[in-house]
């Protein structure tokens, strides 16, 4: 009986803990449980007091000569504790910690472990503490949280006291820029979760390690003791507290909610959770947004404003270190009813607004100037002061004059425009931003909402005017500078999606139309506006032309050139495409992109500064290279033997083929023999892909085998250019991602020959392989609803194809499936351009039938229709 009591004891204790947790957790969900984070730790808190009391363990350690207390650290030290979050404890000795101290942490904590909470542990005399601190700064940062739980309250106030004047008061400014240092390594490892789509509510900027900086920056400077001593010891006013308070409220509220549908500790929130998340928590659509919109417009907003406290915390600490340096003033304006509080820019006084409106646009032109924030008062003023910027003052030269500096001169464009999007400024002077300040775009393309995106694309194209700018894109660098206009691109790269405020397609064309009419508004020049009208129109029309249509077909960029008309405008869509693709996100934007858009520009350039290609010109382009080409074969070939292999060469192959390869095309048709084919694999010039380059017997559905084998060894076709010859031979190139194993590339390469050679001599059955892998693999379609598929037959773009255009959910073996419908449709493909949209993939190919001609009958374009529609995971297409 005695040895089953302290068990049963601590059973009643352990369950004492997981029903009032889940007691707690049901008064969440139901919204009412509004100190959430202190109950929680509460609780916690309960089960150890308990624990000590009852304990077996303790009474053997001798607790009078080696004393001992339990003491929590990090954020269940400071009593805010999500649903998952850590509980991390300290086992805090006077003296050595005994061996016996093992039993008491299984007594203790294997428990809670059992229940499934995440206990970390650490057993350490008050020497090791200290030491340990000295050491690493991560375990200062979790001691400078810690809070007395249980046991010989002396020992931690010893503990504390030892910590501060062994440590912390002989070297805070090194702590300190630790503290800072490592903030910005987080924040460049996690970006801005302020407007990021995908935020991070911990580690990201916005997130709650910026408040737990400026938490432990205001501990190590002044020994506060909780987050209420924040407004106590004047680091913020009462406004500016109450208003932190509510933020980290909402975003604790938000992760909490967001442990619980995950069920486990999880801080970064995903597209395909966001919209059940929105779902589980109750939220309503609020003036034409979505909920999960409405969602993550507020958690944005909280995290903008932990953000900004976050950076005028830091810019104030700075100013003040700055004064104390000899020869170091107090910025000053000479702006009348401006003033500088504490290094930061503020109004006078409210009348002064009253009295002279132009200020509410002045404070953010001197922000730009003097690289200096608004202060939380300024912040306030704006927003309180918001109506006064009504018609006229929109219109108001002078306001716009200021606003155009800002945009096109400051090096601080993009931190100014989002302090104007911040307050409310920005939507009063252009009303059209309200519709795209918290718009979503549920793709995994975009990293942004609509209104953060057109802001980061101003900093973007800013940046090519930079010495990093100059490094990175030496063309983009080049061609900044010589725009004249440059006010007619910012104004272009600011309002390119500003169409995107009501959710139905056309948001470029209906975008056009608002642009022209804000710069109009704003008293441009009738040109100018139309200029930039023009730009928004056409912003994709680049990058879709570059991915999606044959570059090297000379239609391509005569089409081009005929829509875009002017040098100068071709060079201001072009930097306008590389910084909306770039601050679109890292998966809009790759090697392979770029340089397909560079081909693009210099082919629609050259056409406009050199006149429309001719047929003459083209005679000529084949001359020169086959007299190149002759230069370049061994001595030992005779001329007649060239002639005659150049002779089963097409025009189109002999046009658009680089001189320089045409000699490797020969050496793989020399080596292929009796074999069924021959490859060479070669890293791509400029980019991180590969250019295989095949030369086949040309047969029946030669290119959907390839693409067949491609999948199976998991390389991701971006291009085709397919050449057939005279003599049956067809010379393939693809240009294609590197296998997933840099490590393995070349057995993989070795693989996938083996495979083709097996698919060429029908001993490997590809249709069954790629059933298999589609079983195998999860389909990449997180929002099918919204995204229908989508089927284009275009017999208008070139004289000489049929294009086909599949826009649809991606899948392993999709490719291998449209090509093959396509050959039993009796089409032969002559390009192939493969753009993957992440969770989207546009497959374009230009087809001919067997004899050569176009597929234009209705019947006919009915029936490629039909075949790729059969091959699709039940969509319902929309047909073109």
């Amino acid at each position: 009986m005695t040895n089953t009591a302290p068990h049963n004891l601590y059973a009643d204790v352990s369950l004492a803990l997981k029903n009032g947790r889940a007691q707690l957790i049901d008064k969440l969900l139901a919204g009412k449980a509004p100190d959430f984070l202190d109950d929680n730790a509460l609780l916690i808190d309960d089960y150890f007091r308990q624990r000590y009391e009852k304990s077996i363990v303790g009474p053997k350690m001798d607790i009078a000569k080696n004393p001992y207390a339990i003491v929590a650290l990090g954020g269940y030290g400071r009593a805010e504790q999500c649903v998952y979050s850590d509980v991390d404890l300290l086992f805090l000795f006077e003296k050595k910690v005994p061996r016996v101290a093992e039993d008491l942490v299984r007594e203790i904590v294997y428990p809670l472990w059992d229940m499934g909470l995440d206990v970390g542990h650490a057993t350490r005399s008050i020497k090791e503490c200290v030491n340990m601190a000295r050491k690493d700064f991560e375990v200062l940062t979790a001691t400078l949280d810690a809070r007395f739980i249980c046991g010989m309250s002396p020992l931690f106030v010893k503990l504390m006291d030892q910590i501060r004047t062994k440590f912390i008061n002989l070297k805070p400014d090194t702590i300190i820029s630790w503290l800072v240092e490592t903030n910005r390594e987080r924040h460049r490892r996690f970006g801005d979760s302020s407007y990021l789509l995908e935020p991070n509510f911990k580690e990201g900027q916005g997130g709650l390690r910026d408040y737990h900086t400026m938490l432990w920056i205001a501990k190590i400077k002044s020994g506060l003791k909780q987050r209420r001593d924040l407004e106590y010891y004047g680091y913020f006013s009462h406004d500016d507290f109450t208003r932190l308070s509510e933020a980290l409220a909402f975003i604790w509220n938000v992760r909490n909610r967001f442990h619980l549908m995950m069920d486990r500790k999880c801080d970064q929130i995903h597209l395909e959770q966001q919209r059940k998340l929105a779902e589980v928590m109750g939220v309503k659509p609020v003036n034409g947004h979505l909920p999960v919109e409405h969602l993550l417009g507020e958690l944005h907003g909280h995290m903008e404003y932990v953000k900004q406290q976050h950076e005028m915390f830091l810019y104030e600490m700075e100013q003040k270190k700055r004064l104390q340096r000899k020869n170091k003033g107090l910025k000053t304006t000479h702006v009348k009813g401006l003033k500088f509080n504490r290094g930061m820019l503020n109004f006078i006084s409210p009348e002064k607004i009253l009295n002279n409106p132009g200020l509410l646009v002045d404070i953010f032109a001197e922000s730009a100037i003097h690289r200096a924030p608004l202060n939380s008062e300024a912040k306030r003023l704006v927003k309180d002061f918001a109506h006064l910027v009504d018609e006229p003052f929109r219109r108001d030269p002078t306001v716009v004059q200021q606003f155009e500096r800002i945009l096109i001169r400051s090096n601080r464009a993009f931190e100014v425009l989002n302090q104007m999007l911040y307050t409310g400024f920005l939507v009063r002077f252009i009303p059209e931003f309200k519709s795209v300040a918290n718009r979503i775009q549920f793709d995994q393309y975009h990293l942004y909402p609509v209104a953060r995106h057109l802001l980061y694309t101003i900093k973007v194209l800013r940046g090519f005017d930079t010495d990093a700018g100059a490094e990175a894109d030496p063309l983009a660098h080049n061609l900044y500078k010589e725009i004249k206009k440059k006010r007619v691109l910012l104004w272009a790269a600011l309002l390119h999606d500003i169409g995107k405020g009501e959710p139905t397609s056309g948001h470029s064309e209906r975008g056009a139309v608002l642009a022209e009419k804000i710069l109009l508004d704003k008293g441009a020049n009738p040109v100018d506006a139309k200029t930039v009208a023009f730009l928004v129109e056409h912003h994709l029309l680049l990058v879709l032309t570059a991915t999606r249509r044959d570059i090297n077909d000379e239609e391509t960029a005569i089409a081009m050139a005929r829509t875009i008309k002017k040098a100068d405008v071709l060079k201001m869509l072009y930097l306008l495409t590389v910084a909306d693709s770039m601050a679109t996100g890292p998966k809009a934007w790759n090697d392979w992109t770029a340089s397909l858009l560079k081909n693009l520009f210099f082919k629609v350039l050259n056409v406009l500064e050199h006149g429309e290609l001719a047929t003459g010109r083209a005679v000529r382009t084949v001359e020169k290279k086959r007299q190149a080409v002759a230069d370049a074969m061994p001595a030992g070939m005779a001329p007649d033997q060239l002639d005659r292999l150049l002779g089963f060469m097409s025009p189109r192959y002999m046009l658009y083929t680089p001189a320089g390869n045409i000699p490797k095309h020969l050496q793989l048709y020399a080596e292929i023999g009796d074999r069924p084919f021959v490859w060479h694999v070669e890293r791509s010039p400029g980019a991180d892909t590969r250019t295989v380059t095949i030369c086949a017997k040309d047969r029946p559905g030669l290119i959907s085998r390839i693409a067949g084998v491609f999948t199976l060894n998991n390389i991701d076709i971006l291009d085709v250019q397919i050449f057939t010859w005279r003599n049956n031979m067809a010379l393939d190139v693809f240009e294609v991602n590197p296998p997933p194993d840099p490590i393995f590339e070349d057995d993989r390469w070795e693989r996938a020959r083996r495979n083709l050679e097996d698919a060429l001599e029908d001993q490997l059955d590809l249709g069954e392989k790629m059933h298999r892998k589609k079983n195998d693999a999860t389909p990449i379609r997180l929002y099918t609803a919204e995204r229908p598929t989508e089927i284009v037959v275009d017999n208008e773009t070139s004289s000489f194809f049929t294009i086909v255009e599949v826009v649809t959910f991606d899948f392993p073996g999709l490719l291998f499936r449209v090509t093959d419908a396509l050959f039993k449709c009796g089409l032969d493909i002559w390009v192939a351009k493969i753009a993957t949209k992440v969770d989207q993939v546009v497959d374009v190919f230009y087809v001919r039938d067997f004899d050569g001609q176009k597929v234009d009958a209705p019947q006919q374009v009915a029936a490629v229709k039909a075949a790729i529609k059969n091959i699709l995971p039940g969509e319902d297409p929309i047909h073109s």
